[in-house]
């Protein structure tokens, strides 16, 4: 690592050439804020809330917003350029993820909700304190309810609706269960979680200079 006035000076050259927006972090130290992954497109570009938190090799761009609390991690796209595509508050879009949309079909993950790694969502709505598993996918015009477990590898096709409190299990996908409220809540703590880990990540992820 680096230290003093030319550490500093050093870390923000290298920084930089990554295309990196540089802040200050616990201690006073460098750290890095924000990517410079969030890209405008024509006159469309992304609204990140500054508690919003973005990792270093996800991409997004156009019409985006990220509300309070969200994170996007990383390799993952949310491509903006139809309709706006939303991430609520405290939401997580896990490693691997692809959000898009179409012509007259907005893409919204309502609050508090987890996205798992590799998921792809496509026009879809995603009601509030909804977890959606690995590597699931979600398509245009499907409306998901609110607290709600879509479990891993699911396939939801177009112009399905999901009621609220529902497990969906299944390729195609099929409510199995209701959940309980004790599985309820457990949704809430893993979006809570992330919004954690996303915290830890703002302030304490660094480049390595050299091995």
């Amino acid at each position: 690592g680096f230290s003093g006035d030319r550490g500093d000076s050093q870390e923000k050259g290298m920084l930089r050439a990554a295309g990196s927006i540089l802040a200050r972090c616990s201690g006073g130290r460098l750290c890095l804020a924000r990517s410079m992954t969030l890209y405008k497109l024509g006159d469309e570009e992304p609204q990140v809330d500054k508690d919003a938190w973005v990792a270093p090799s996800a991409c997004v761009m156009g019409k985006v917003k990220l509300e309070k609390g969200s994170s996007v991690w990383f390799n993952t796209t949310i491509r903006g350029d139809n309709e706006l595509i939303t991430v609520g508050e405290n939401s997580n879009i896990q490693d691997g993820c692809v959000l898009h949309s179409d012509a007259g079909v907005p893409l919204t993950v309502g609050k508090n909700c987890t996205v798992g790694h590799m998921v792809m969502l496509h026009g879809c709505d995603i009601g509030d304190n909804t977890l959606v598993g690995i590597g699931s996918i979600i398509l245009n015009n499907t409306t998901i309810g609110r607290n709600c477990l879509i479990g891993a590898n699911t396939l939801i096709p177009e112009n399905k609706t999901i009621p609220d409190n529902s497990m969906v299990m299944g390729s195609p996908g099929k409510v199995v269960k209701t959940l309980e409220e004790g599985q309820i809540e457990a949704l809430g703590v893993a979006a809570q979680g992330y919004v954690n880990n996303s915290k830890r990540f703002r302030n304490d992820l660094r480049p390595i200079s050299k091995l």
